[in-house]
């Protein structure tokens, strides 16, 4: 990060503290007849966007790790709301599963007009996933890349559609380490690797949008606001506890991050717009080590070659 000091600005980081204070927008944009998959939708962000997209009348598709919890939101969903739900399942810290599940989607859903990476996760340990990489890396960055470069192809087909990917200002804690993505080498620390995970995400929005110009769909990346959510009920009772006793006292709704991804999925004066990262529904200026477009290339390459993917968007 300190290759980067001289091009923070104080103009940046006082639109990012007006950010915070400032409402979010809504909109009132029908989602009917369009399909939107949302990852990570069993709880916190995931599940305030679903409630939201049902709300509008969109068709859900539900992806979860946890049959049962699926199946509840399921339930829930198409009780409250009378909304067409399909759930499948993927745990997204194994890339096979992830892969399975797109080409299921591909060949069962059908068109796709909104896709909502909002799986994530933060651990306060290192740990190796059962394919060898980092675990906040491969369910926070590689996953959703895996699910993003395979579902693509049916929405520049079509000309249309929207990727919003659920990012945090946690990418501001650190940048990345390219000769060491695993943490073999360094000191790991949770918010380290966090950070690392979310700012290899962001880097890779640019890398997206720019394939995608003229093609008719978008990528976007933003912020869900401080909210409750149950990132971190992985770690230890230490952490669980600081969780519940101290951070869930000042984390607002998570509504608040449902309606600005329905508006974010939905809203009319977005339409074209791509490439940018929101606060909530603010656009902001994300930390200057997750604007090298260089270290974005490497990057690129990089995790084609991590996932098994090829370079043909």
């Amino acid at each position: 990060m300190f290759t980067y000091l001289a091009e923070y600005r104080m103009d940046d980081m006082k639109a990012m503290v007006r950010n915070h204070r400032t409402p979010h927008h809504r909109t009132t944009s029908s989602l009917a007849g369009k399909t939107v998959v949302i990852s990570g939708s069993t709880s916190g962000v995931g599940l305030a966007a679903a409630a939201e997209v049902a709300r509008f009348g969109g068709r859900l598709v539900l992806l979860a790790r946890d049959e049962a919890k699926a199946l509840a939101v399921r339930a829930r969903l198409e009780d409250d709301f009378g909304a067409d739900v399909s759930h499948w399942l993927a745990d997204f810290s194994r890339l096979s599963e992830v892969h399975q599940v797109a080409e299921a989607l591909l060949r069962s859903v059908g068109s796709i007009d909104v896709l909502i990476n909002s799986a994530g996760l933060h651990s306060t340990r290192r740990i190796r996933t059962e394919e060898g990489f980092e675990l906040s890396f491969c369910v926070n960055h590689l996953a959703p890349f895996v699910l993003t470069h395979r579902l693509l192809g049916g929405m520049r087909a079509r000309g249309a559609g929207r990727v919003i990917q659920v990012n945090s200002q946690g990418h501001r804690f650190a940048g990345l380490a390219l000769d060491d993505l695993a943490w073999r080498r360094r000191i790991y620390t949770g918010l380290r690797a966090y950070g690392a995970s979310k700012t290899a995400q962001l880097l890779s929005v640019w890398e997206f949008a720019e394939r995608l110009e003229e093609s008719g769909v978008t990528i976007n990346a933003m912020h869900p606001g401080e909210v409750r959510t149950a990132i971190g009920s992985n770690n230890g009772p230490l952490y669980r506890a600081y969780q519940q006793r101290v951070l869930k006292r000042w984390l607002g709704d998570p509504r608040v991050s449902g309606e600005s991804l329905h508006y974010l999925a939905a809203a009319p004066e977005l339409e074209g717009v791509s490439g940018r990262y929101f606060n909530r529904t603010h656009c902001e200026k994300p930390a200057p080590h997750a604007l090298d477009r260089v270290v974005g290339r490497r990057l690129w390459q990089q995790t084609l070659e991590l996932t098994g993917l090829a370079d043909d968007l």
